[in-house]
């Protein structure tokens, strides 16, 4: 006798199976054989810490530095960027993209005008 599944599990390999037909057919579209469980990493360019700026963000999570990319199309560039978690001189830093700069920080602090 075979063993009956519930109806919640019986709706969930039913999606299950449908998610996994879907994503099969894009796969064939793409004309590529993708393995199971594959990773796949986004491009990065390195860039190197050369100063920090200073604290940014409501509760100062973030650090901003000024940082030079090491290669890419924008090798040598100086570039400003926050940082989240922690971070010194000399860190390498791997960007996803290198054309977009943070802002300046401001001076003023709670309350002020600027």
């Amino acid at each position: 006798m075979a063993e009956e599944q519930k109806p919640e599990e019986k709706q969930f390999e039913e999606k299950k199976q449908s998610f996994d037909r879907k994503n099969k057919r894009k796969d064939e579209q793409a004309g590529e054989e993708v393995k199971k469980g594959a990773i796949f990493f986004t491009n990065s360019w390195s860039a190197r810490v050369e100063e920090i700026i200073g604290r940014t963000g409501m509760r100062g999570e973030a650090t901003q530095v000024r940082c030079k990319i090491l290669e890419g199309k924008d090798q040598n560039k100086i570039i400003v960027r926050n940082v989240k978690g922690p971070v010194q001189l000399g860190d390498l830093l791997m960007l996803r993209e290198t054309e977009i700069e943070a802002k300046q920080l401001s001076k003023g602090g709670r309350g002020s005008s600027s």
